[in-house]
């Protein structure tokens, strides 16, 4: 396994051990620096983001070791991402030091150029990101149902990462510089749910967001799991009934979040589309299961 390791891209690795060291910078400083920024620590969304990137290049240096020759371009646009999210963090990292909005702030000269530079980096993230799951996708890089699980994680966290794109047109802050917001109906800041700071008044586009982009590790781990506990044919229908439920599920907040609705106060709407795909998924596994039954009977 060790063996295995060493084999993952290098900067991808080395960019996950910085971005540890920051993880225990931001830690510290949530617990010495007694600033607050719309209700919370100063030093909160560096560390959510230390995670997040964390998560980010473990699961891409993991992916760039399953093919068996990894090529030139794939490791150069690997090192793409590890260059964009170094931007990334030092611009979060020290506009949290300066006390000041690093998302959607055009409040100053500086900030705003900052926030410029950020959103074209992020554009070369999400584009190196989608050159990756081109080639990947095309390639067999694992049993039938780990692979499946592999393409739709990919495919799915690349459309979660557009929904930052709808948080900078949206216009619910209502304050002069600040262009985009998180919440959707309130303004940015108001009460929120423990840890993830989630909004518990309004909308929050933070919500499908986080669940889509980290489809590219959840999913991978159900197609290992199945494989490993029942037949492959069976394995494969329900990876497609959990991945189709998953991007279900990421669809719904996507459209709770886009009316203004907080995610523990759904409507009829919202409670009655969760549980048509709650039964929907069930019913799926169920076929999935007993078809394979009827086949080897």
């Amino acid at each position: 396994m060790l063996t295995r390791v060493r084999t993952w891209h290098r900067p991808l690795v080395l960019f996950t051990v910085l971005m540890g060291a920051l993880t225990v910078v931001s830690l510290v400083g949530m617990v010495v620096d007694d600033r607050q920024l719309e209700g919370v620590s100063v030093w909160l969304k560096p560390l959510k983001f230390d995670l997040s990137f964390i998560l980010f290049a473990l699961t891409w240096a993991w992916l760039l070791s399953l093919p068996e020759h990894t090529t030139r371009f794939l490791n150069r646009t690997a090192t793409v991402l590890v260059g964009g999210g170094l931007v990334e963090m030092v611009i979060i990292t020290v506009q949290a030091a300066r006390g000041r909005m690093s998302h959607f702030n055009n409040t100053t000269t500086l900030d705003g150029t900052l926030f410029q530079i950020m959103g074209a980096t992020v554009v070369v993230i999400w584009v190196a990101t989608l050159l990756l799951t081109i080639k990947l996708a095309a390639q067999r890089l694992a049993p039938r149902p780990e692979l499946l699980a592999i393409r739709l994680g990919m495919v799915i966290s690349l459309v979660g990462m557009l929904i930052g794109f709808l948080m900078t047109i949206n216009t619910s802050s209502g304050v002069e510089g600040i262009v985009g917001a998180h919440a959707v109906g309130v303004p940015d800041g108001g009460p929120g749910m423990p840890l993830t700071n989630w909004s518990t008044t309004g909308g929050d586009l933070r919500i499908p967001h986080f669940l889509g982009l980290h489809a590219v590790q959840l999913l991978p781990i159900v197609g290992l799991l199945l494989r490993r506990r029942t037949d492959e044919r069976s394995a494969v229908r329900l990876v497609w009934t959990l991945g189709l439920g998953y991007a279900g599920l990421f669809a719904l907040l996507t459209w709770q979040a886009i009316r203004g609705q907080s995610l523990i106060h759904p409507d009829w709407a919202t409670g009655t589309a969760f549980g048509v795909l709650v039964v929907g998924v069930a019913l799926g596994a169920l076929s999935s299961r007993r078809g394979s039954e009827v086949a080897v009977a």
